[in-house]
């Protein structure tokens, strides 16, 4: 049994942050579940899904962000308790679909769980949630513990029922991804059938129903404030006149920092758990009590802009600090010596020695620079396009995948990306204004969250491009979730559908459309060739299984390649390929057995000949 489903109450597991998160919806009973796979929220919902195998709960990965929230809403509305995950740049795809339904509102509880990711451990931007609590006026919660993070979850339920609308439930890389002792609560059975009443005057959003719905939304909006102003999740602690404000794991990055600083005497904490609406009753009450308050939050100055008009409103003159070239920057993730830092310097409190000490353990981390792994087809596809292209003026957009990372050198085949599925639509635009030719990427599951919808326009507007899908059979880079081209039946699933890419491409329109296997180079470059000659759309499917889901489907392993006498020290097999197998040991290639895969992708492109398959008799 899935270690999430134990029903025994009090039992102490130890838990991820994302397993929190879901063994808290489960303790709520949530019955449907949704979510396009996303770091760092991405644990979340593979517990969903490993959970669904065995349970009542129904989950799925949807094609993107906004069919998750919409699968999620139209559940909530059936009665049901409903939960939508995603991480923070997720909430743009999902944003029409979030706008409206706030205005709608939902009958079950439907809990939108997004993760900000500060410092871009693994995104294209730093973007805070919190600006979508207030643009769609929707009640915001954000946990500051891993056991918090459980609890919090349940309580974000029961506030969508008492609210009848959505709420966001808001963590940072920091709880997602660190790991506590949570003590698990009852598992309350999820009511999986609801029921839904025809009223088009009110789950219809014409005009003339959304003129009335958004004074609803005023209206539940002012109810949140009310119980945010009630609410546990909002506390102080300490005594002091020096004031504190700070949400999510930034109160506890605040509470250590007090302790060390030894100011327990003078400061008070104020941390917002429900921090959207802002309770500007607790907040005024707590400023009354302070002469020099500092906020702390990660990401932009949400907290402090709200904090610093509520004072002007009140006619409050005190110091308020938090973002600024002194103190906090809006650029990445707190840590404790940086948060205890900043408050030793607002409340001008000596730091001792002993105070600054580091951690007596650092260990020295060896540069690992972000590369694709060893075997990997994208590589081959890289390889084969550059040389394909050789002589040509070819501009690459590119697309959010592994394949991004064919940025780096060698391969160098990444020229611009903004954002999920932006290959298709970029391509189209620098074909119409630049006299070259546009070579683009995107990858299977990418293909079906949204790059789909730039190819329709593109064969539609007669634009001039080649796409490559490269289709390895998963969503790789977040850690092999489904898609709708996946074969479930590999996994010993039955119950779902196979969307086949090729031919979803034949009918879109396509002028010329191929398939490669990547590792077959020279046929590889032909068909490249041909494609980039075509005038208008062309596509050129890359298939080839990611080769780490191979090994978990339990593959057959091919042998590994060495590098023979033959060699004469060229090194282009590392000069063109980069791929993390090989190393140089006496000014000499090798390659490590234990990484290689055996693609003979470099085979193919030795000059010698000089690398060869292992056989039993070499050395």
């Amino acid at each position: 049994m899935h270690k999430l489903l134990t029903d025994e109450p009090g039992k102490k597991m130890l838990l991820l942050g994302n397993e929190a998160i879901a063994r808290g919806a489960v303790e709520a009973g949530v019955a449907i579940a949704a979510a396009y796979p996303g770091t760092p929220s991405s644990e979340i919902s593979l517990n969903f899904f490993q959970m669904s195998q065995e349970s009542e709960l129904y989950f799925e990965y949807s094609v993107n962000e906004k069919v998750s929230l919409e699968v999620a809403a139209a559940a909530a509305n059936t009665g049901v308790r409903a939960m939508c995950i995603m991480k923070h740049v997720g909430m743009n795809v999902a944003a029409d679909a979030l706008m409206t339904l706030a205005y709608v509102g939902v009958r079950g509880g439907l809990v939108i769980l997004v993760a900000d990711d500060p410092s871009m451990f693994s995104s294209q931007n730093e973007q805070d949630s919190r600006y979508y609590a207030k643009l769609s006026g929707l009640a915001m919660l954000e946990p500051s513990t891993i056991e918090e993070a459980k609890d919090i979850t349940i309580r974000a339920f029961e506030l969508s029922e008492e609210l009848e609308e959505p709420v966001l439930l808001r963590t940072t890389t920091r709880i997602n991804h660190s790991t506590a002792v949570v003590t698990c609560g009852d598992i309350s059975p999820p009511k999986t059938k609801g029921d839904f009443t025809r009223n088009p005057m009110r789950y219809v959003t014409v005009p003339a129903v959304s003129r009335k719905l958004h004074v609803r939304l005023l209206d539940n909006l002012a109810r949140a404030e009310e119980t945010a102003n009630q609410s546990s999740l909002n506390f102080t602690e300490g005594k002091g006149n020096w004031g504190i404000i700070c949400n999510g794991v930034s109160y506890t990055y605040v509470s250590d920092a007090v302790q060390e600083l030894g100011i327990e005497e003078k400061a008070t904490i104020l941390r917002l758990g429900f921090s959207h609406p802002l309770p500007r009753e607790k907040v005024n009450s707590f400023l009354a009590g302070c002469d020099r308050v500092l906020i702390v939050e990660e990401g932009e100055p949400v907290l402090e802009e709200a904090v610093k008009a509520l004072a002007q409103e009140k006619g409050k003159l005190l110091p308020i600090g938090g973002k600024s070239t002194a103190l906090f920057s809006r650029l990445g993730e707190f840590n404790p010596a940086l948060v205890r830092e900043k408050i030793s310097a607002w409340f001008e409190v000596q730091e001792t020695l002993h105070d600054k000490q580091e951690p007596l353990i650092q260990a020295e981390l060896a540069p690992r620079p972000p590369t694709l792994c060893a075997g990997c087809s994208h590589r081959a596809t890289f390889h084969a396009v550059k040389k394909a292209a050789a002589g040509m003026d070819v501009i690459y957009p590119t697309d959010i995948g592994c394949y991004t990372l064919g940025m780096l050198p060698p391969l160098g085949m990444a020229d611009f990306l903004i954002c999920m599925g932006s290959s298709t639509g970029t391509a189209a635009g620098f074909s119409r204004t630049l006299d070259k030719k546009v070579v683009t990427f995107c990858g299977d599951s990418t293909f079906f969250h949204s790059a789909m919808a730039g190819l329709v326009n593109a064969v539609f507007n007669k634009h001039n491009f080649t796409l490559i899908i490269l289709d390895n059979g998963t969503t790789a880079m977040t850690g092999h979730q489904p898609h709708p081209g996946v074969d479930m039946e590999k996994h010993g699933l039955s119950g779902f559908g196979k969307i086949d890419i090729e031919e979803v491409v034949k009918a879109l329109g396509v002028g010329y459309l191929s398939v490669i296997h990547p590792f077959k180079l020279n046929k590889s470059i032909k068909v490249l060739q041909e494609a980039f000659a075509y005038k208008g759309v062309s596509v050129v499917i890359a298939r080839e299984i990611c080769t780490l889901y191979g090994k978990s489907l339990k593959m057959p392993k091919m042998k590994p390649f060495y590098v023979s006498d033959k060699c004469q020290n060229h090194k282009d097999c590392i000069d063109q390929l980069g791929c993390p197998a090989f190393f140089v040991k006496k000014g000499r290639v090798n390659i490590d057995p234990d990484r290689c895969t055996g693609c003979a992708l470099c085979a193919q492109v030795c000059p010698e000949n000089a690398i060869r398959p292992v056989k039993t008799n070499d050395k």
